[in-house]
């Protein structure tokens, strides 16, 4: 994967994730990271330019109760524990081209993760807008 390969995946990340409301992007451990009233809820990675140990590009991103297990016995070669999370974060590899996720589903589970942490009301209004 080229680098111009890994912005192009990060563009389209950071454009799902700015699409939900209220959310803002800054760094965590040198990674572009999504959150919501100030608690995170994704974090894009490229090992080419974070320090964070994962061998792929990929997103982590906060899951629903028991999605991450789910995920990863359906999907080994897509999904994969983060190395980081306090809830059930799940990893999803982005680097695999078009055998692996499509938009679809990266947008899917970036709308997932933002439930996961979003107030209640912020929910409300994304389901109102049919996001």
């Amino acid at each position: 994967m080229t680098a111009d390969d890994a912005e192009a995946l990060l563009a389209e990340v950071r454009r799902y994730c700015m699409e939900l409301p209220e959310v803002t992007e800054g760094p965590t451990h040198g990674a572009p990271t999504w959150f919501v009233r100030r608690r995170s809820f994704a974090k894009f990675v490229d090992p080419e330019q974070h320090n964070l140990e994962e061998p792929h590009v990929a997103l982590w991103a906060a899951a629903p109760p028991g999605a991450r297990l789910e995920l990863t016995a359906a999907e080994p070669s897509w999904y994969f524990p983060p190395r980081f999370g306090g809830r059930d974060w799940i990893g999803i590899r982005l680097d695999l081209g078009p055998g692996g996720p499509d938009g679809d589903e990266v947008r899917e589970i970036i709308a997932d993760a933002y439930r996961q942490v979003a107030p209640k009301f912020l929910v409300a209004r994304l389901d109102a807008s049919g996001g």
